[in-house]
């Protein structure tokens, strides 16, 4: 039953491309500037897709990020968890990007405008689809038409 689910399928295609996306951090030619890559903090100044400020650090996060999600796609309720207490996760850092300056230490994983923009964008969507259709199961497929 949980196959089919529409929250799981949205779940494990968002869990993709969060591993995929702390892969492609630590790729030279995907992340401009990698030589110039830190563990941690403002000073690292590679680039994901030329965008997306990112570090080791950065990219760990999305990788565990990714992995977390994977292993909870394996439940309806799981799914939901992951989008729904994912996204807020990701609003708060939305915050934390508004709030720290992109030149101090206070900004140790690190942000930039264009990652606090992604972080609103990707919190508002996965608690919508996680609200919207975490309570939505298909029938067994012996009542599917």
């Amino acid at each position: 039953m949980v196959a089919r689910a529409p929250v799981r399928v949205l779940a494990l295609a968002l869990s993709a491309l969060f591993v995929v996306g702390g892969i492609a951090g630590f790729v030279p030619g995907a992340t401009a500037d990698h030589d110039a890559m830190e563990f941690a903090g403002h000073t690292s100044h590679a680039l994901l897709f030329g965008v997306f400020q990112v570090s080791v650090l950065h990219n760990i996060v999305h990788l565990a990020f990714g992995v977390a999600g994977l292993a909870l796609a394996r439940s309806v309720r799981g799914c939901t968890l992951f989008l729904v207490v994912g996204g807020i996760v990701y609003l708060l850092l939305w915050v934390y990007g508004l709030l720290v300056d992109e030149d101090s230490a206070a900004n140790l994983l690190p942000v930039n405008s264009a990652d606090n923009g992604l972080h609103a964008v990707v919190g508002v969507v996965m608690i919508t689809l996680g609200l919207a259709l975490g309570r939505q199961v298909p029938p067994p497929a012996s009542e599917a038409g």
